[in-house]
C-alpha cells in the first residue's frame, strides 16, 4: 500500500475528537459510524443467512462469495484512509496492518472457493463503493468510518458461521470473525471509546 506522507507523528490516541466537539459533530462522526454499518451491510446479507443454512457446496460458496466481497471493500476502504492524507503515522501503520490482513483474508477465501470449483467474485473500483469521502475531514473522520466497517464485518461472518455446511469452513470463518472484532475494539480505543462496549456483538 503506498503511504501518504504525514504531519508530525502522534499517538494513536490524537484520533479521539476534540473535547468540545459540538452536538453537530457529535451527529456527523456517528453518521460515518454508521456509513461504514451501511457500506458493510450492502456486501453482506446477514439476514439471509440466518435461517438458511447452506446443503451443498454451492451453497457454501455462495457464502465464500460475499466474504470475499466483504473482505475487497474493506481493502479498498482502507485504500482510501491511507490516501487521505488524514492519518498520522502511528494510526496509519495500524491502518496498513489491517489492510493487509483484509488481504490475508481475501487470499484464502479466493484460494477456497477456487479449491471447491467454483468463481472468486472480483474486486470493484474504490469509487464504485461509495465510501462518503467528503465527508472525511479528520482523522477520526476516517476511524469512525473504518470501526462502522469493521463491526459490520464481524456481524456479517457471525451470521454465516452456522451456515456453513462445511464446518471446516465454519471454523475458518470464525476465525476471520475473531480478527475483524479485534480491528473493530482497537480503532474504537483509537477514538477515546470503550473498546468493549457489549458483552456480546450482534
Amino acid at each position: 500500500m503506498q503511504r501518504t506522507p504525514n504531519a508530525e507523528p502522534s499517538s494513536a490516541s490524537a484520533a479521539s475528537p476534540e473535547a468540545g466537539a459540538g452536538r453537530r459533530q457529535f451527529f456527523r462522526v456517528g453518521g460515518l459510524f454508521a456509513a461504514g454499518l451501511a457500506a458493510s451491510s450492502a456486501l453482506t446479507p446477514v439476514a439471509s443467512w440466518a435461517g438458511t443454512p447452506s446443503t451443498s457446496s454451492a451453497q457454501d460458496i455462495a457464502i465464500l462469495n460475499t466474504a470475499l466481497g466483504l473482505e475487497y471493500q474493506a481493502i479498498a476502504a482502507y485504500q482510501v484512509g491511507a490516501e487521505s492524507g488524514l492519518l498520522q503515522k502511528p494510526v496509519l501503520d495500524v491502518a496498513v496492518k489491517f489492510q493487509g490482513q483484509h488481504k490475508a483474508h481475501a487470499e484464502v477465501l479466493a484460494s477456497t472457493i477456487g479449491k471447491l470449483g467454483g468463481t472468486p467474485v472480483m474486486a470493484k473500483k474504490p469509487a464504485e463503493y461509495g465510501f462518503p469521502t467528503g465527508s472525511l475531514k479528520t482523522q477520526a473522520d476516517v476511524l469512525e468510518f473504518a470501526a462502522g466497517l469493521e463491526k459490520g464485518a464481524a456481524s456479517a461472518y457471525l451470521g454465516a458461521v452456522p451456515q456453513f455446511h462445511n464446518k471446516d469452513l465454519a471454523k475458518a470463518a470464525a476465525s476471520i470473525m475473531g480478527d475483524e472484532t479485534m480491528h473493530w475494539a482497537v480503532l474504537l480505543g483509537a477514538l477515546g471509546k470503550d473498546p468493549v462496549p457489549a458483552a456480546f456483538i450482534a
